[in-house]
């Protein structure tokens, strides 16, 4: 069982998120998805950012470390849109978590980082939240980092695949992000190691 914390987009905790969570726990793992927006939710991008101007990112960050309060250290760290931002601002402070998770959008690997640490990036190809040159950039300093990095890419699909309420939703692309989280939470259980794009 692994413990995982998911952090939602700039659109606030929605159906995404909590749907997420419901199937990481059915296949046994314990997982929150704090609201790091107190409720608030918005339906378009630019509503979100607005958000999050107004709330703070001092205080989105607040509520992130509010809610890992009581969660082990191990705990793994996931992140959709912005949650990955979240995510990576956890990061540094989190050492001794067993993996990391970033969903449809890439970040800057931190400075310091433990060396044989997990991590999945899965992103629409193409993706403004995720141009190849970062990707080419976070995974160059992973391998130099030694971590274990593997980066999925979805063809041909919106930014927000995994959301079923979105226009940019993809079912099957949604369904297959979805089996390699789980094979990444269950590394002893997987078939095989899966790279590339879907």
């Amino acid at each position: 069982m692994a413990h995982v914390a998911l952090f939602h987009s700039v659109l606030g905790l929605r159906s995404a998120e909590i749907l997420a969570a419901e199937r990481l726990r059915r296949a046994g793992h314990e997982v929150i998805t704090p609201d790091l927006f107190s409720g608030e939710t918005a339906r378009t991008l630019n509503e979100g950012f607005r958000l999050v101007e107004r709330i703070g990112w001092a205080a989105v960050m607040r509520h992130a470390r509010q809610a890992l309060g009581g969660m082990p250290d191990e705990t793994v760290l996931a992140g959709v849109s912005m949650g990955t931002s979240v995510v990576a601002g956890l990061w540094p402070e989190r050492p001794a978590t067993t993996g990391v998770l970033l969903l449809h959008a890439a970040v800057d690997l931190p400075v310091s980082v433990r060396p044989g640490l997990r991590v999945q990036l899965h992103a629409a190809e193409p993706d403004d939240f995720a141009p190849p040159e970062r990707v080419a950039a976070f995974c160059q300093a992973a391998r130099e980092a030694d971590v274990d990095v593997e980066v999925f890419r979805y063809p041909g699909v919106g930014h927000f695949y995994i959301d079923g309420e979105l226009p940019d939703h993809d079912p099957a692309a949604a369904e297959l992000t979805w089996r390699r989280v789980l094979d990444f939470l269950n590394p002893s259980g997987s078939n095989s190691k899966m790279q590339g794009t879907a």
